[in-house]
């Protein structure tokens, strides 16, 4: 009977009267002159966000009879309410999503009532996906946090709610649903709403409106509900239909360079999307990076040209005059110029199952801008449950936290409170370029204002003539006891005869002075690379050549070294020597102590080494002798006497 009910509601729609030309041209205008509110549907797993979204699809008379007939198929297949149709199976689009019964990437639904056209985004409600959810979240107006009346807020609940404040968005629907479990019990929706209010209080939303729902049945979704009679407030279509959400305009320019457009020799222009703000023929512009200046002689666009351009059009800008700008440059007002910074506070959500780390090298995009970023502080994580905040030493999945972070050079910026696209950043792992963080820029640290540079009388190249060579790191990797130590100081014997001026960095020498601070775990290791490297540049600058005996573990901290470095004075040496080698040989008794449990985070047995893909030498000293080792390594730094 439900089946039936349902395909007679769906023929009704179809069946409408068919409208004459005037009467089409009057919808259309009617359309265009609506506006579009952007919202998310957010919460905690199987709280019913997409069955919320197929019912106002239904209700809004947004399904057609194609697309009926398929949710009844999908329905009886996957389908959780029986002999009912599946709202759910709307949105969840993927198949994964309908054999699980849940959501996992983000669906984005469009449709309208006579009031006003929306974008609505499914977002997925499990804790591995939370960034799927932020992915919603960054271009949504309004907030839709679903909440289960059998379970009140959980702690993905409130993880939402404070994303959802991140990310921007003052105005929240707190939608209490599956009421119809509860008997629509008023105390208990009550208790619900005044502990999400005090949650919320610190979170700095506009407005926050609490609305008692059944998605599954419909109950005060476009109608009210006759079971909620102690309510008196909107219904959700009613709310998302008169929520005022107009954002707080600035007028700033800002023009990220996405291109430099020249078809042919006559014509050379800059393609991007106006991402704040607005520009006019005439305008004088400034390249924030260069200073550089022009007027813009004319706006292209595909419809033909323009005199002014509004924030979200895709134009290319022809300017009087030749300027050197290209991607990743940001184009402003010359009037109303942009500020740079390479330090600067941000809120940081970790995405990633690697653990972040201080030091580590990662790539930062924001907005057209690329360079390698690095976390140098993490300052304190919030405990989402009581936003209180935590020390932390390493960044895990789903952790917020605020962070100190640095750029290898200036970035055009702004607080994400003020510009979203100057504001909001994400990081990106170097090696697999996957998306690790996400940030929101609090503020520049001026700080990194008073610190220049020092102009030194003399030079790199002027050390190395006094010394009779170049400077140069050689930098010595590998398991403990593979005879990394032995080969540089063979090697040191042999440079040091030759009249060659050296010095050695053993791991064991600098954790007892400089580096002594540290331990061994993951986020100790990177901050103790880190610190060597530097110390190894400063070396190598003063003409010495520098060998480094360190494990050094990971992957990402010796390509920050050689990078710090300069690829040109680095010499990666992988002693590749086998585990069973190392541990036989055991000149420090590590192994046996870690294999009896005492040491909880020795290479190679309970933390990970992850050896050269393609190191500069490759040594095994379980098969070769330290004399023709060291002979390697002279032919290939050039240091070898024939």
């Amino acid at each position: 009977m439900a089946r039936q009910n349902a395909r007679k509601k769906a023929t009704f729609v179809r069946q409408e009267p068919v409208a004459g030309p005037a009467t089409v041209q009057a919808f259309l205008e009617q359309q265009q002159n609506q506006d579009l509110l952007r919202f998310i549907t957010c919460g905690s797993v199987d709280d019913g966000k997409s069955t919320l979204i197929g019912r106002l699809l239904w209700e809004s008379q947004q399904i057609f009879d194609d697309q009926l007939a398929a949710l009844e198929t999908e329905s009886k297949k996957y389908g959780t309410q029986g002999d009912e149709i599946d709202f759910a199976l709307l949105v969840d689009g993927l198949a994964a999503e309908r054999e699980q019964g849940i959501t996992i990437d983000v669906a984005y639904r469009f449709f309208a009532s006579p009031r006003r056209k929306f974008i609505v985004a499914d977002t997925p409600g499990h804790e591995q996906y939370t960034r799927n959810m932020v992915t919603g979240a960054s271009t949504a107006d309004v907030a839709v946090l679903l909440v289960d009346a059998k379970q009140g807020l959980l702690t993905q609940t409130r993880r939402h709610a404070y994303l959802v404040s991140l990310m921007g968005i003052r105005h929240v629907a707190l939608a209490i649903n599956k009421m119809d479990l509860i008997n629509f019990d008023a105390a208990t929706f009550t208790r619900i709403k005044e502990a999400f209010e005090q949650f919320a209080k610190p979170l700095g939303f506009e407005s926050i409106s609490t609305i008692p729902l059944s998605a599954l049945n419909g109950d005060n979704i476009t109608q009210r509900s006759a079971r909620t009679p102690w309510y008196n407030g909107p219904t959700l279509m009613g709310y998302l239909e008169t929520v005022d959400f107009a954002p707080t305009l600035n007028n700033t320019l800002v023009f990220p360079v996405q291109w430099v457009n020249r078809p042919d020799s006559s014509f050379r222009g800059f393609s991007g999307t106006v991402a704040q703000g607005r520009v006019q023929v005439g305008d004088d512009i400034r390249v924030t990076a260069s200073g550089q200046t022009a007027r813009v002689a004319e706006i292209v666009t595909l419809d033909g040209a323009l005199s002014e351009a509004l924030s979200g059009t895709p134009v290319t800008l022809r300017l009087d005059k030749e300027i050197d700008a290209s991607r990743g440059d940001v184009l402003s007002l010359a009037s109303s110029p942009l500020e740079t910074t390479d330090q600067f506070e941000a809120t940081l959500v970790w995405m990633s199952d690697e653990s972040g780390h201080t030091g580590r090298s990662y790539q930062i995009k924001l907005a057209t801008q690329w360079t390698t970023a690095s976390i140098t502080t993490i300052k304190h994580r919030v405990d989402i449950n009581t936003l209180a905040h935590e020390a932390s030493k390493q960044l895990q999945l789903n952790d917020i936290s605020v962070c100190n972070i640095a750029t290898n050079k200036p970035l055009v910026f702004d607080s994400y409170e003020h510009s979203k696209t100057l504001g909001g950043f994400i990081l990106v792992d170097r090696y697999t370029h996957a998306t690790v963080g996400v940030g929101m820029i609090r503020h520049s640290l001026r700080r990194s204002l008073n610190v220049h540079r020092q102009a030194l009388s003399i030079s790199r190249t002027e050390r190395e003539q006094l010394n009779g060579h170049q400077g140069k790191v050689i930098w010595f990797t590998g398991l403990s006891g593979s005879g990394k130590s032995t080969l540089a100081n063979a090697l040191e014997l042999q440079l040091h005869a030759q009249g060659k001026r050296t010095y050695i960095l053993d791991g064991d020498n600098v954790r007892q002075g400089l580096n002594k601070d540290l331990g061994f775990t993951d986020a100790d290791r990177v901050e103790n690379i880190r610190r060597i490297a530097e110390v190894a540049k400063l070396m190598m600058d003063a003409g010495l050549i520098v060998m480094t005996a360190f494990i050094s573990p990971f992957r990402q901290e010796r390509e920050m070294a050689r990078e710090l470095i300069g690829a040109e004075n680095f010499v990666e040496v992988f002693v590749d020597t086998p585990l069973e080698v190392c541990e036989q040989r055991d000149p420090k008794g590590l192994y046996k102590k870690a294999r009896c449990g005492q040491l909880p985070n020795m290479t190679g047995i309970n933390s990970p080494y992850e050896a050269p893909l393609k190191p500069d030498l490759l040594l095994r000293t379980n098969l070769e002798n330290s004399n023709q080792m060291v002979r390697e390594i002279l032919t290939h730094v050039g240091f070898s006497e024939n």
